[in-house]
């Protein structure tokens, strides 16, 4: 949309403002009205395939509180059920099948690192968590079919994304994975039948399962229900929004620190400050105007109030400010304070190991490099180890060569990374 429209719906409004909006499942002038005249109960999924979710899940979690904060009532659904089929999207080979332990530790831990973005409850407008295993595997196979299967052309099912793309690379698909679509599908009528869900809420790449699911409520006999999509995030330069060196930007804290989250979005490329303002943060609009407008210098303080601002939204606003202090002191009063991050290294068995490890092994340990050869490449741009320039990878950092005051190293590659590396 390249004007808002005059929206009667704070959420419709805000979501388009924001820059959330990608597509409808239907015309905006209905989506609209049906916002602006009763509480939409909406919801959108996540699989439980990691221990963590990632950046990239981030727009949609923003778009359930941006609902919550409109007054409406928020679903985070989790696909404890969908996870046993594996979602093909986007995959050129079979998912790992991972047993219901497994599942379920990873449910868990997902959500303990985002629950505090919505407020969940027994009231109106409060969240509601529900694991769609709690009716996928209760169902029979064959009722299923006849209620629900027969509803779904295979011709249709070929075409898709998810499908079509692997069946065209000649990548093995299973029938399990073949099935997601019609789980997920599901997912919406059993929604609307327990809790009267009217929206679905997805990246743009969901959109043929999402669509699925309402063409399967009308064929059930259920209410129009409704679909909005999110755009895929690319950065300025046009790279996938959180692919780092590093690997993916986790949304849990014991698999990226408070201190490194504040650091990803401090490093947002200057195109990207506004838009990123508006999608993962709470602040007013005529301020992020007014952020986005500053130039040279001043555009590096935008970037500061974007990273702790987003650092507040999933961490909490005292972590957040923490970091955001760690950084200014280490940054721009030189100190390597006690509060960067830690990777503690294992002293070893060899002899060689008891008296210490080598720059090569010291880098890769801090999570700087992830191999040999990486570590190798950023010497040679520049790396020091307690303010000492390396130039030797193989040569042997002593234990007894500590910071006397901290016990550690601090390992630093360019002007913003920082990292203590300390032996246990």
């Amino acid at each position: 949309m390249s004007a808002v429209p005059p929206f009667r719906s704070e959420f419709l409004r805000t979501f388009v403002e924001r820059g959330a909006y990608y597509a409808s499942s239907e015309p905006w002038e209905e989506l609209d009205n049906l916002f602006a005249t009763e509480r939409v109960t909406a919801y959108i999924g996540f699989d439980c395939t990691a221990k963590s979710m990632h950046i990239g899940n981030l727009v949609q979690l923003m778009t359930l509180r941006r609902l919550q904060q409109a007054g409406h009532r928020p679903i985070l659904l989790m696909g404890g059920g969908t996870t046993k089929a594996g979602d093909p999207s986007g995959k050129d080979e079979t998912r790992l099948i991972l047993t219901p332990e497994q599942i379920e530790a990873n449910k868990q831990s997902m959500l303990s690192g985002v629950r505090h973005l919505l407020k969940f409850g027994d009231g109106p407008t409060d969240a509601i968590m529900v694991d769609n295993a709690e009716w996928l595997d209760k169902l029979e196979y064959i009722p299923f079919l006849r209620e629900v299967g027969r509803h779904f052309s295979v011709n249709r099912m070929l075409t898709m994304d998810s499908v079509r793309i692997r069946l065209e690379r000649e990548q093995p698909l299973s029938f399990l994975e073949f099935n997601y679509s019609i789980m997920q599908a599901y997912d919406y009528v059993e929604l609307h039948k327990r809790y009267g869900c009217r929206l679905q809420s997805c990246g743009s790449d969901q959109w043929g399962n999402v669509v699925s699911g309402i063409e399967l409520g009308r064929r059930m006999g259920l209410p129009q229900l409704f679909a909005l999509s999110t755009p895929l995030i690319t950065t300025a330069s046009g790279a996938k929004m959180g692919k780092t060196a590093e690997g993916a930007v986790w949304l849990n804290k014991e698999m990226k620190s408070v201190y490194d989250y504040w650091q990803f979005w401090r490093n947002t490329e200057d195109g990207d400050v506004g838009r990123f303002l508006r999608l993962f943060t709470d602040m007013p609009g005529d301020e992020i105007a007014r952020l986005e407008a500053l130039k040279g210098a001043e555009l590096n303080e935008a970037k500061k109030i974007l990273a702790t601002e987003a650092t507040a939204v999933l961490h909490g606003r005292v972590a957040a400010e923490e970091a955001a202090e760690t950084a200014r002191r280490t940054f721009e009063e030189g100190q390597a304070s006690s509060e960067l991050p830690t990777k503690l290294i294992d002293r070893g068995p060899n002899e060689e190991w008891k008296i210490g490890r080598s720059n090569t092994a010291f880098i890769v340990a801090s999570g700087i490099a992830k191999s040999n050869s990486e570590a190798g490449r950023k010497i040679k741009e520049g790396i020091s180890i307690n303010g000492q320039r390396v130039s030797d990878p193989w040569e042997i950092v002593r234990w007894d060569s500590a910071d006397p005051n901290t016990g550690g190293f601090l390992v630093e590659y360019g002007k913003k990374t920082k990292v203590w590396v300390k032996p246990r």
